[in-house]
Order: structure tokens, then sequence, then C-alpha cells
């Protein structure tokens, strides 16, 4: 009975190893994927026309400055989040989680 148990054990902490492994893997080429088509997309808005790039990325640093102050602001009297702060804090938190995201995986593909 203890060495099936064990033979149990030691299979699992196998599988549960190279799941870990896999996934490690798959999240660090989709990393790299998503920086290379960011990279791609900024090159192609720059070659098309650098002033309409240099103001869309002015208009989206305001509404993701705007996201952000209303994201950490206190809340407003009884309401919630209504209309463009609700819009501008989700575009925020979701910019945030990408950044963090490429920033723990994408830096271990040797793309960079």
């Amino acid at each position: 009975m203890g060495v099936r148990r064990v033979a149990k054990g030691v299979g699992d902490f196998l599988v549960e190893t190279v799941g870990e492994a896999v996934a490690e893997v798959l999240l660090s080429l989709l990393a790299c994927a998503l920086l290379g088509a960011l990279a791609l997309i900024a090159y192609l808005n720059w070659s098309f026309s650098p002033r309409l790039t240099l103001a869309g990325a002015g208009l989206l640093s305001l509404a993701l400055a705007h996201g952000a102050w209303s994201t950490f602001r206190g809340p407003g009297k009884g309401r919630g989040r209504r209309g463009p702060a609700a819009v501008t804090s989700f575009a925020f938190l979701l910019t945030a989680a990408t950044a963090l995201f490429l920033m723990f995986y994408a830096t271990d593909c040797g793309c960079l």
C-alpha cells in the first residue's frame, strides 16, 4: 500500500511540474507575440502618419490619465462611476494588467 501511495504522489508531482512548465512556455510565447504585435502596430501607424500617431498617443495618454485619476480618487457621494469615467477606468486597468503581464513574461522570452 505504501509503494502505491508514493508512486501516485511522485506521478502527481511530475504531472504538476510538467503542466507548470508548459503553461510558463505558453504564457511567454503569448507575451512575445503581444509585444511583437504592439511594435508592429506602432511601426505601421508611424509609417502611415507620424503626426496622427503622436496625436493618437496623446489622446490615449489623456484617457489613461483620466482613468487612473478616476480609479484612485475617492468614491463620489453615493454614486458609482458612470459614463466616461467607467470606460476610462476600465481602459486604465486593462492597460495596467497588460503592462504587468508583459513585464513578467516578455522579459523572459529573449526577444528584447
